[in-house]
């Protein structure tokens, strides 16, 4: 039993780690897509998700789920509307992301998902009233504090990092509500956008030309973005569903280190002392994050307030 459970585990943290390296590694990706605008590939990104995962719903016989799932949502106005919200934040984010990459602005999109897990944690508060820990409060302040070094140096607002970390936390958010799996929830979010991204093929005019290039090379690599957004979710569904939360988070942070060492190192973006500054503060806010979800430093936080609540039991008296 014991050696079952141990084997699950072990493939479902290969599979999230398979899934962060993915998307650490997806920069190299859209690099080649060097032919094709930032619309182009967003609007290819779309339609050749949607497809794919199609074809994986069916060849998984799991379109009666989808079908489950849209009838479900269409009886439910209120969670349609917020998985259409989902689907154009998404889109946001995907397009914000492939324009970074092919401007040269890898290091600052990798700064976005680092501080996207203390985003999330402010949406929290504002949306769902969670409340913060000490130590959580801590993170957030350092992590901005780091955002702050960042512009006041470059002397312009870090706006693709707060863009990227803002719209997946706000997608998180919105799909946290409506509770639909990742494989049908990606194909109902890619239909809602496909018929707008396959009217925009159609109707521009540029030199890769719309729907069909003439560089067969470059088609294939338009086609292989259907691929490459739909693998890295259905690995890190596969492992989120064998392995702690506490795990998954630590994981998360794999695919932005990836990215940052490729803006440094292969693609020789700038980063020099004020921006490492910076960095260091938003890991030390990472580490502390990560910590607080732990249980002895809970207890001691507890203990600690525990400590205080007789002083202010004296001062409420006086």
């Amino acid at each position: 039993m014991k050696s079952a459970q141990s084997n699950e585990q072990l493939v479902g943290g290969l599979a999230a780690v398979g899934a962060y390296f993915l998307w650490g590694i997806m920069p190299i990706y859209w690099k080649l897509i060097d032919g094709a605008s930032a619309g182009e590939v967003l609007a290819n990104r779309i339609l050749w998700s949607f497809i794919f995962m199609i074809l994986v719903l069916f060849l998984t016989r799991k379109m009666n789920r989808l079908k489950l799932d849209l009838k479900a949502l269409f009886a439910a106005p209120k969670r349609l509307m917020i998985i259409i919200g989902a689907s154009l934040i998404i889109t946001v984010n995907w397009y914000t992301f492939i324009w970074a990459v092919s401007q040269g602005h890898v290091v600052q999109a990798s700064l976005g998902y680092y501080i996207n897990p203390l985003v999330s944690v402010l949406l929290g508060i504002i949306f769902l009233k969670e409340k913060l820990s000490i130590s959580q409060m801590i993170s957030v302040g350092l992590a901005l504090i780091g955002v702050l070094i960042m512009g006041v140096h470059t002397g312009t607002f870090p706006w693709i990092s707060i863009t990227l970390a803002f719209s997946f936390g706000l997608y998180g958010l919105l799909k946290k509500t409506v509770h639909l799996p990742a494989m049908t929830g990606l194909t109902i979010e890619t239909s809602i956008m496909a018929p707008v991204a396959l009217i925009y093929l159609i109707l521009i005019d540029s030199e890769t030309g719309g729907i069909l290039t003439s560089d067969p090379g470059l088609e294939a690599l338009l086609i292989g973005t259907g691929i490459i957004t739909a693998v890295p979710l259905l690995l890190f569904a596969a492992g989120a569903n064998r392995i702690s939360l506490a795990m998954v988070g630590f994981f998360q942070y794999l695919a932005p280190t990836i990215m940052l060492i490729l803006g440094t190192v292969v693609y020789n973006e700038p980063f020099n002392h004020n921006d490492l500054v910076a960095f260091v503060l938003i890991w030390i806010s990472l580490v502390l994050f990560t910590f607080s979800r732990t249980k002895w430093l809970t207890r001691l936080e507890n203990k600690l307030l525990r400590k205080k609540a007789p002083y202010k039991e004296i001062r409420r008296s006086i």
